[in-house]
């Protein structure tokens, strides 16, 4: 019983020596605790950036979704700029009496600080609020009255005003928005913009593929093959419209003589003679000219199809303008919304597959394919100075295309790409 006082006193020394020292710690680590939450607000801001605007600072120029969107964003942004200027002045006044940081954290406030200078540059430039400019008619009109004007085939929206107002301002803003009675009636209405645009994109991108396709098919079918045809018919035109095609016949019939031959021995059948050899070849021969014939026809053929086709995919991309700015705006956002990895494993890909170590191969394939399919006898000389030439050029134009605009939009996704490559 005697010795429960000095216990308690002795449990009580040392809590207020814990905590004394936990007190010491924390006033100690104020400097990098207060640096190190004004950077997770900077790199918050960051992601929003990256995210929704494509690494751009949030001012009337950048785009947005919709009016709620926007505004949601807007304040994440304002709360982080805020938190991240409070958190900075408390590092500030803290590393003035405790003393220097490492150089991490010099890096660390280097960003801060150039986050913060941007917002705060780009806030004493203007003095009107954030007011998206979205696009599309009321909610009843139709799909296609959803975008009848240029300016409103702008998918995302544009920025009007920009970003001078004070965050009481933003913030007296952002209530009016939120108690708008009509701000339910805007939402849905910008919902069904967004429907109707990804409707109108994949509707059109549709079309733009199968009308052409079913143009080339149509026109080959009832109208080309049959003047074609009838041409080189009344011409008394070769069916061979080059040496290669002649040669893939002649292989062909020596290919079917030794198959005769063949089949006597092995078959063990009376040997066929001298007249009824010729006979048999004199046939093959006869079905190899009409067979080659059919095919000189559908290249020639094939020619023109692809050209009408072509007129026609241009007819369609003329008369349906506003649809192909949507379509372009609609694989804009997915390409944009992809992550930074996926757009450095997209572009690895298609690198690799169009000017990597491989692509030759594949290259001599698909010209020798195009060759054919439009009756052109596949020049060795000229295909493999374009294999030498075309993927370099290539090559070239996507390192340009990497420096003068990936690297602005996402450096994110350059830095993967490099590290991958690597």
């Amino acid at each position: 019983m005697t010795s429960s006082p000095p216990k308690k006193q002795a449990y009580l020394i040392g809590k207020v020596k814990e905590y004394f020292s936990f007190t010491t710690r924390r006033i100690v680590r104020t400097p990098e605790r207060s640096l190190e939450k004004a950077y997770e607000c900077t790199l918050k801001i960051k992601d929003l950036e990256d995210e929704y605007f494509y690494g751009e600072t949030i001012t009337s120029d950048a785009v947005s979704e919709s009016t709620v969107l926007s505004s949601v964003i807007r304040a994440d942004v304002d709360k982080h700029l805020t938190i991240a200027k409070l958190r900075l002045a408390e590092f500030k006044a803290s590393s003035f009496v405790l003393g220097e940081l490492d150089r991490q954290n010099i890096s660390k406030l280097k960003v801060v600080e150039e986050v913060i200078a941007r917002y705060k540059a780009s806030d004493s430039q203007s003095s009107a609020a954030i007011v998206p400019l979205l696009s599309g008619s009321s909610s009843n009109s139709s799909i296609s009255g959803e975008f009848s004007s240029l300016d409103e085939l702008d998918t995302a929206g544009d920025f009007q005003s920009s970003l001078g107002r004070t965050s009481l301002g933003r913030t007296i803003s952002k209530l009016k928005t939120d108690f708008n009675p009509k701000g339910e009636e805007n939402y849905i209405r910008t919902f069904r913009s967004s429907k109707a645009k990804s409707r109108i994109a994949l509707r059109f991108a549709i079309i733009l593929i199968v009308v052409p396709l079913i143009a080339q098919h149509v026109s080959k079918q009832f109208i080309i093959s049959p003047i074609v045809s009838e041409f080189r018919e009344s011409n008394n035109a070769s069916p061979f419209l080059h040496n290669e095609m002649k040669e893939e016949a002649f292989k062909e019939l020596n290919t079917y003589k030794e198959t005769l031959e063949f089949q006597h021995f092995v078959t063990k059948s009376p040997e066929l003679s001298e007249e009824a050899i010729e006979e048999k070849l004199a046939e093959k021969a006869e079905e190899l000219n009409e067979e080659f014939r059919e095919k000189s026809n559908s290249a020639v053929s094939n020619v023109f199809a692809d050209m009408f086709a072509l007129v026609v995919f241009g007819i369609v991309a003329l008369v349906r303008r506003k649809d192909f700015i949507v379509l372009k705006s609609f694989l804009d956002d997915l390409v944009y919304g992809l992550s930074d990895t996926a757009k450095a494993f997209i572009l690895i890909l298609f690198t690799d597959i169009f000017v990597g170590f491989h692509s030759p191969h594949g290259w001599d394939v698909l010209l020798e394919g195009i060759a054919g399919h439009l009756g052109v006898e596949p020049n060795r000389s000229a295909i493999n100075l374009f294999i030498a030439t075309f993927p370099v050029i290539l090559d070239t134009i996507f390192k340009y295309w990497v420096f003068r605009y990936l690297s602005r939009i996402s450096p994110s996704a350059v830095a993967t790409l490099k590290d991958m490559n690597e």
